[in-house]
């Protein structure tokens, strides 16, 4: 069984996470979706997920270009990790929910979705991306809580590593 880290980022902030994403796990393979056929997706049994969530809760460019073809991917033999970047403070009315949008499409499509994560350390108002009380993925501030970030990925990543290697 393989495991690929798929994403998007606007401001680069997407690239450095999943990179260190994967040094958390171990060797796993990186792709960023803006220059990668979304198809590739359909090469792994195991996936992680991660976009920014891009003006009043949007998908970000990148991921918004190829949504249509990432509807019509199955996820129902895939066990699926989401992690997801937003700015709480600027966008507290929408904040990371483009995963929440992620979450739904590949729940819909049968993923076995795991690495929820507790909303106590985050200060916003309204979120796609919670649901039953916990964010659907890991989920990151680098505009506002930046050195949180290593040690979040690492609680994170041990709690899906038995799951998602």
């Amino acid at each position: 069984m393989s495991t690929g880290i798929f994403y998007t980022t606007s401001t680069g902030n997407g690239d450095e996470i999943a990179e260190k994403i994967a040094s958390a796990l171990g060797d796993i393979e990186v792709y960023n979706l803006a220059n990668t056929d979304i198809d590739k997706i359909n090469e792994f049994d195991k996936v992680i997920i991660g976009t920014s969530t891009w003006g009043d809760g949007e998908l970000n460019d990148d991921f918004d270009d190829l949504w249509d073809k990432f509807k019509d991917i199955d996820f129902s033999n895939k066990t699926v990790a989401l992690f997801g970047l937003g700015d709480q403070e600027g966008y507290e009315d929408t904040f990371c929910d483009a995963l929440g949008e992620i979450y739904t499409q590949v729940k819909s499509k049968g993923a076995n979705i795991i690495g929820s994560t507790s909303t106590t350390t985050y200060e916003y108002e309204e979120s796609k991306a919670v649901i039953d009380g916990e964010f659907v993925g890991l989920i990151l501030d680098e505009d506002n809580q930046d050195d949180l970030t290593d040690e979040r990925i690492q609680a994170w990543a041990e709690q899906i590593k038995d799951s998602i290697l």
